[in-house]
């Protein structure tokens, strides 16, 4: 059976979850088989920097961490449940990518 594998990442976890939701939402309506999300390893960008822009004075730093979630959602292969997927609206600073496997 064919599906496709959607994959989906994002710093902000409220787009991502907003995301998942209208998918869910295509999903319900089109009766297509759906396993997910399945929540991937949050990749953590950790950024420490000097608070003092000179190097004079108190040596004391910042510590800054971005993180990057990342949600898989297999669908079934329904050729009209992808066209609304591709159709859905995506909040900026989400990525997301859509293969289809055998």
């Amino acid at each position: 059976m064919q599906k496709a594998r959607i994959k989906l990442a994002s710093a902000d976890i409220t787009k991502l979850n907003e995301m998942i939701n209208s998918i869910k939402d295509i999903v319900e309506k089109t009766k297509v088989t759906m396993r997910g999300p399945i929540p991937l390893p949050t990749k953590r960008l950790k950024i420490t920097t000097r608070k003092s822009p000179d190097g004079e004075g108190k040596a004391s730093f910042d510590n800054f961490e971005m993180r990057i979630h990342k949600r898989l959602i297999d669908l079934g292969l329904d050729e009209r449940a992808l066209r609304f997927v591709m159709r859905v609206p995506i909040p900026e600073g989400v990525s997301i990518s859509i293969e289809i496997l055998e």
